[in-house]
Formats: C-alpha cells, sequence, structure tokens
C-alpha cells in the first residue's frame, strides 16, 4: 500500500506518477567551550550527539543534513548562530557545553535571548530523572526552547550527560518536529 500526505485536494487516476519524497532533517550541532575552540582538548560530546541524530535518521529513513562546529562560550556568537541557523531553516539545534553555574557557562542565555517560546518539560524531566543518582544533575541549566520553526535543545558538555538527555529528547522528537512545522502527527 502507499501511505501519503494530502498535501492539496484533487484526484488521482490509474495513470497519474507519484513520487517519493526523502525527508531530510536538518540539524546543527554547536559544541560551547573556549577549550576545545583553542585546541586544547578534543571535542567529545558533539561527535556523540552526531552519532545519536545520525541513528535517530537512518531508523526513519530519513536523511541527515548535519552542520557541527566548536565555539567558544561567547554568548552573542551563540545567539548569531542560532539565529543564522534559523534563517537556513534548520529543522533542530543542538547545543553541548555552556550550562553548569560557570561563569563561562552562557549557553542557556544565549538560547533564551532567540527564543519565541520554551519547552520546559523535557528538561526539567531529565533533570529529575538523573538527579535522583547523581546529585549533581541537578545543577544543570540546560533549557528546550523553539525559535520560529527551529526546535533548541541546551545540553551540557559531558558525553555521559549527551547519552542520557538524547535517550530522553529522541523519544518525542519526531512528535515535536511535526508539530513544529504545523502538521498533525495522528
Amino acid at each position: 500500500g502507499v501511505f501519503a500526505r494530502v498535501l492539496s485536494g484533487g484526484r488521482i487516476s490509474m495513470e497519474d506518477s507519484l513520487s517519493r519524497v526523502q525527508r531530510v532533517l536538518r540539524a546543527t550541532i554547536f559544541t560551547l567551550s573556549d577549550r576545545a575552540h583553542a585546541g586544547e582538548y578534543k571535542d567529545e560530546s558533539g561527535p556523540r550527539l552526531e552519532a545519536f541524530l545520525k541513528d535517530f535518521a537512518n531508523k526513519r529513513h530519513w536523511t541527515l543534513a548535519l552542520d557541527r562546529s566548536v565555539l567558544p562560550d561567547d554568548a552573542q556568537l551563540l545567539e548569531r548562530r542560532l539565529r543564522d541557523t534559523g534563517r537556513k531553516d534548520a529543522h533542530v539545534v543542538f547545543t553541548t557545553g555552556g550550562t553548569g553555574l560557570g561563569p563561562h557557562d552562557v549557553t542557556p542565555q544565549a538560547v533564551m535571548a532567540v527564543a519565541d517560546r520554551t519547552i520546559p518539560g523535557i528538561m526539567e524531566y531529565i533533570r529529575v530523572k538523573y538527579g535522583q543518582a547523581r546529585a549533581s544533575a541537578l545543577l544543570s541549566r540546560s533549557v528546550a526552547a523553539v525559535m520560529g520553526r527551529t526546535l533548541i535543545f541546551a545540553l551540557p558538555g559531558n558525553p555521559r550527560a549527551v547519552e542520557e538527555y538524547m535517550s530522553e529528547i529522541l523519544r518525542n522528537l519526531e512528535h515535536a518536529l511535526y508539530l513544529i512545522q504545523d502538521l498533525d502527527p495522528h
């Protein structure tokens, strides 16, 4: 059988041709770290996020169009890059790093400066779930937000935290992507 989404009314006849349009997931990953940006250590969280997104897209037979870069801990630079990414019609942006309590941890402020709406539930849930085993998880200032039609998830920089956060975020990502594009997934 053929399953399709009707975009506009009309009639289909036997001699009409159908074409399959490959779903493309446009995603961006920003790693925020002065030291990784300076080459003092290797970024491990960005590649880990990339692996999660590749697996997510492959399981759905989607094409992943991914940009990944390492930025210094600079709120104004991140705000500019987030806005630029939104203008390029990215579906989702993930940041890793800069969500702690230190003076250089500026990611949540930058995300909130460009956000139209927040998605507090997912990050609250993750903090509570993992905070039960490790109290330090409750100190994360991770945020989730919507900028136009782009989802933004700001994750901690620790690779283990990336795995914990992504295991929860990916459970709802496809549904959130449909909702943000004003498509009824039901």
